[in-house]
């Protein structure tokens, strides 16, 4: 038994339709979004062949992930969550079929390819909060963090192979099959989000006392030291050490710019992620999820201040495999907590806080490493970057208790999507 306690819980999977269902979606969905990512840069890059062009796909998807994941959280606090996660799919599915067509018909207009994909993402960014959401109302609390380690392995999973998948499709059957491929997992994804039940927010009166409740998600988090240390410590990991704008340079330093070491280099933090996501079993049964996610937080810094001054090429990847490990822990630990410690009526708004947050902290956090190596070094970068990663997360830390000897509260059953009024046969049935 305690041999089993430390590989991937899947009692979530096991013990929950829903839940189940929600997870063959999710992990459909992310292999097809794996594939489309490979097929639009193989052909912006096709129409174009500047790096301009590609450039222009990462502000196609990006705009529109901050804009309407914002958006999102409200919505997914005002209407049914299955609703919202629904309608959007369909939107994705239109913008997959979308691709496909401009395919077929030998598109050479790439404001169109780019236009199809920022709607894409727009409809997934619209869903994101309210699909964050669904873990914690379909599993009991004990079980938040192994469902969200489970959605962490298949996301891992789908980096590393849909990848590999989209240049085997691409090369035997051009665009249209890989698009094809992706208007194929949505479809698989809606049907899923089509099982589950019902998910209204509930009410907010218990927590503002009032009808509505208060205006964005900023008010709760700031009241909540567990939330905004979470998101607090998230910020100073990618913010102060992401490292991934600094893999060229250092391949040049040490490595002689060998393309296929800077492979390596993405695919070691990945495969440290999926080993850790397939042995997250004792992480997750774990209830001191504040201080596990603290400390992985603190280890990420540490590993990618290790890989600045790392010269064999075993040490480095060896230390961004820690450093993925450590990323996933500290990802799915840190989900558990502002999912569990935010009152259900603001989970949208403060989900997409969270989003926002995983999305703009390490792209700013590659801008500023990118930035301080082309004033000193990157190995400079990368170890200030480490180094004052692991101090701002100590700072977090030292100042937020609530947040270090933070507990998982005790298994309580999932709460039900649209609890019934009990009549007076029900009320019988319960005092007999």
């Amino acid at each position: 038994m305690r041999a089993r306690v430390r590989f991937l819980d899947t009692r979530p999977l096991r013990g929950s339709r829903p839940f189940r269902d929600l997870w063959i979606g999710s992990s459909a969905s992310q292999l097809g979004g794996q594939i489309a990512t490979v097929a639009v840069l193989a052909q912006v890059w096709d129409l174009t062949g500047s790096p301009v062009g590609t450039g222009a796909i990462g502000l196609a998807t990006g705009l529109p992930m901050l804009l309407f994941g914002l958006l999102g959280g409200t919505l997914a606090d005002a209407v049914d969550r299955r609703t919202v996660v629904r309608a959007t799919t369909v939107g994705q599915l239109l913008a997959a079929a979308g691709l496909c067509a401009q395919a077929l018909a030998d598109n050479r207009n790439v404001l169109l390819l780019l236009a199809l994909v920022a709607t894409g993402t727009a409809c997934g960014a619209l869903g994101a909060p309210a699909r964050r959401t669904f873990p914690v109302r379909l599993l009991p609390a004990d079980q938040v963090a192994a469902g969200l380690a489970l959605t962490n392995v298949s996301f891992q999973a789908a980096m590393l192979a849909g990848p590999a998948l989209a240049g085997l499709i691409i090369a035997r059957w051009d665009f249209p099959a890989a698009y094809a491929a992706q208007a194929m997992a949505v479809a698989v994804s809606l049907l899923m989000v089509i099982r589950l039940p019902a998910m209204r927010p509930e009410s907010a009166d218990a927590v503002s006392g009032t009808r509505r409740p208060q205006r964005g998600g900023w008010r709760i988090v700031l009241r909540r030291p567990t939330l905004w240390g979470s998101m607090a410590t998230d910020l100073s990991a990618t913010l102060l050490a992401m490292p991934i704008a600094l893999f060229p340079l250092i391949n040049e330093i040490r490595f002689d710019g060998n393309p296929r070491t800077l492979g390596l280099f993405l695919s070691a933090v990945a495969v440290g992620g999926i080993t850790a996501g397939l042995l997250s079993g004792t992480v997750t049964r774990w209830r001191r999820g504040g201080l596990v996610q603290l400390t992985a937080a603190g280890v990420w810094g540490l590993a990618l201040a290790c890989f600045g001054l790392a010269g064999p090429l075993w040490l480095a990847l060896g230390c961004l495999a820690v450093a993925g490990a450590a990323d996933t822990v500290s990802v799915v630990t840190r989900s558990a907590v502002v999912q569990l410690e935010t009152p259900d009526a603001y989970r949208g708004r403060v989900s997409s806080m969270e989003h926002v947050i995983g999305v703009a902290g390490p792209e700013l956090g590659n801008f500023r490493g990118g930035l301080l190596a082309s004033a000193t070094s990157a190995p400079f970068a990368l170890v200030t970057g480490g180094l004052s990663a692991i101090l701002a997360i100590a700072a977090v830390a030292a100042i937020n208790t609530p947040l270090r000897a933070y507990r998982t509260p005790h298994p309580t059953p999932p709460a039900a999507p649209e609890p019934a009024a009990p009549g007076p046969a029900d009320a019988a049935t319960a005092a007999g």
